[in-house]
């Protein structure tokens, strides 16, 4: 039955995807001229490919230096700072694009303080590549120090006081132990960060400045809701399934990813002093305040300017009431597609068998979410439906189908560990499916199913991409209220919705994963 179930799973997921992809195809085959010109084409493929190659140079050297820091220093509030860090991959991308214009904009917290103290204005390039790959930077950089701290903290104790007894300098000991634990990972991870930039839609749309700095998730956006040329965004979109297609292929020859998000060593087994200890301090102070200010601006901009009228407008609530209904119901999809696939992946006795039913779910991966959206735009349109009937239905879906690379690898493996090491004694009791769930696997893996559901409900919550191509004014999401107040020139509306958004993913994050761990304890 749970290999029934996982197949059913995966051939419906590609039979969906393969649906949006012949509309898409069948689009591209329509005799309605474009303006998308080869010229253009080649424009946003020399700037998405330059962003989101210095957005990952960069943020592999800051996380790799951030990680360093974090590995050596130990202080109050250590937990909180690593914790803050792991939340990078579900802060809302839109979120810290108005959190870095809200710092270092003209009007930002820098050139007010400047001209408090009598000083002139600086005129920071917030707008363009460079405001683009900061933000990036700020996110990546984070998630890619959280990973890294975790394989630095499973280099083995006793090659630490080997190397310690042996005398090495902070350098050696960077280039001896550090360096062989961490090399393994950083082409995977490099190639993570290279997609998440390459594919991103909010933070290029708003500190973008014009076409000239377009990618080709923006440039896909504008051709539709701006041209209604979906010939054009249809080229695009098989352009840049194509890229991201090659980008895949080429990272899975790469070293897997460590999944582990939490643990660690508490105990500091080898201090270092003097500069590199200071340095340490350094890294660190700068790392905090590169990702923490910006999110701290949002927080006191939003709940301290705008947040009372905010809260008397109508269109707020409807808004925050659709982005809950829709974050919870597609975080409760994709926590069952997650928990049927890997359930049946974990049945599977070969290893092709495991790879056919769990490849499916990594859809999202070589189709972003704009790709996603169009083709789901495409599809309504081609059957006669109103875009505004299948907005909920469609971003439902979306959503779920955007979070399920992660909740796969989230669950897969501990599963298929389950039934690895306890398979035999599971089957010797004869234990049901039902009572397999609720007496071992449950209990297990209670505070990843909690994980997993704050992640889905993180990331629909901060979604952009899809909703903007079916947004009406009947049907909008917090995301696209935002992007209509700021349109609108509205920024303490805007602040007040980023604030709101924020603490919704800050309280999820936090909150869900620990209820379900609770959950799981009370009942046993």
């Amino acid at each position: 039955m749970r290999r029934a179930t996982g197949a059913g799973i995966g051939i419906a997921i590609a039979l969906l995807v393969a649906l949006l992809l012949v509309a898409i195809l069948m689009a591209a085959r329509d005799g309605t001229p474009t303006r998308i010109s080869p010229g253009t084409i080649l424009s946003l493929l020399r700037m998405t490919l330059v962003q989101a190659s210095l957005t990952t140079i960069l943020s592999l050297i800051i996380g790799i230096a951030l990680a360093w820091a974090l590995d050596r220093l130990r202080f109050p509030g250590r937990s909180l700072l690593v914790g803050l860090f792991a939340s990078a991959i579900v802060t809302p991308g839109m979120v810290v694009a108005f959190g870095v214009l809200a710092v270092w904009g003209r009007a930002g917290w820098i050139n007010g303080g400047l001209m408090a103290l009598g000083l002139p204005r600086i005129e920071f390039p917030v707008f363009g590549l460079a405001g683009i790959v900061f933000a990036h930077v700020i996110l990546d950089a984070a998630f890619c120090a959280r990973i890294l701290l975790g394989r630095l903290e499973a280099i083995p104790e006793g090659r630490l006081k080997t190397g310690r007894s042996l005398g090495l300098s902070p350098l050696q000991r960077f280039r001896l132990i550090d360096w062989p634990a961490i090399r393994g990972t950083l082409p995977g991870l490099g190639a993570i960060v290279f997609l998440l930039a390459f594919t991103s839609f909010p933070i290029v749309l708003m500190l973008g400045g014009g076409p000239a700095n377009q990618t080709f998730e923006v440039a896909i956006y504008s051709a539709v809701r701006l041209d209604f040329d979906l010939r054009g965004a249809v080229i695009l979109a098989l352009i840049q399934i194509a890229l991201c297609g090659t980008i895949i292929i080429g990272a899975s020859a790469l070293a897997p990813i460590p999944a582990a998000i939490s643990g660690g060593r508490d105990a500091q087994l080898w201090p270092e002093a003097g500069m590199a200890r200071l340095l340490q301090w350094l890294v660190l102070a700068l790392g905090a305040l590169g990702f923490g200010l910006p999110l701290l601006s949002v927080l006191v901009d939003g709940l301290t300017q705008g947040l009372p009228a905010l809260l008397a407008r109508p269109q707020f609530w409807q808004a925050m009431l659709t982005s809950m209904a829709i974050g919870l119901v597609s975080a409760a999809l994709t926590l069952a597609l997650a928990l049927g696939l890997g359930m049946g992946r974990a049945a599977m006795g070969s290893r092709i068998g495991r790879l056919a039913v769990t490849a499916p779910a990594y859809a999202y991966l070589a189709v972003p979410a704009v790709v996603l959206s169009l083709g789901f735009f495409l599809l309504v349109r081609q059957a006669g439906i109103a875009p505004g009937l299948a907005a909920p239905v469609v971003v439902v879906i979306a959503n779920a189908l955007l979070a399920l690379p992660f909740a796969i690898a989230t669950l897969g493996p501990p599963l298929t560990a389950i039934a690895e090491r306890q398979g035999r004694l599971i089957r010797s009791l004869g234990l049901s499916g039902t009572l397999q769930w609720l007496r071992v696997e449950w209990p297990l893996l209670g505070r990843d199913t909690g994980l997993v559901f704050a992640l889905a409900f993180c990331f629909s919550l901060g979604d952009l991409g899809v909703v903007a191509l079916f947004g009406t004014q009947d049907f909008q999401t917090l995301p696209l209220l935002m992007l209509r107040a700021l349109g609108a020139y509205r920024t303490n509306d805007a602040a007040a919705i980023a604030a709101v958004m924020l603490m919704g993913t800050i309280i999820a994050f936090v909150v869900l994963p620990r209820l379900a761990e609770r959950l799981v304890h009370a009942r046993a």
